[in-house]
């Protein structure tokens, strides 16, 4: 089905100063951490089906 994620990938850990930082965006209606998709490119969350639609910069 879908490719498995460890916790590992879904975090980051700064070694100089020990910070650990979520490479995924929270959702700002429930709080809980959203997916990213490519076709269309956008921000769905799981928890309360919010979606952000990423749009692409015109340039010109």
């Amino acid at each position: 089905m879908g490719k498995e994620k460890g916790v590992w990938q879904l975090y980051e850990y700064d070694y100089k100063t020990g910070d650990i930082k979520l490479k995924n965006r929270k959702c700002p209606r429930c709080g809980k951490t959203m997916a990213h998709h490519s076709n269309p490119p956008r921000w769905t969350c799981g928890g309360c089906s919010y979606t952000e639609y990423i749009r692409e910069k015109k340039q010109g």
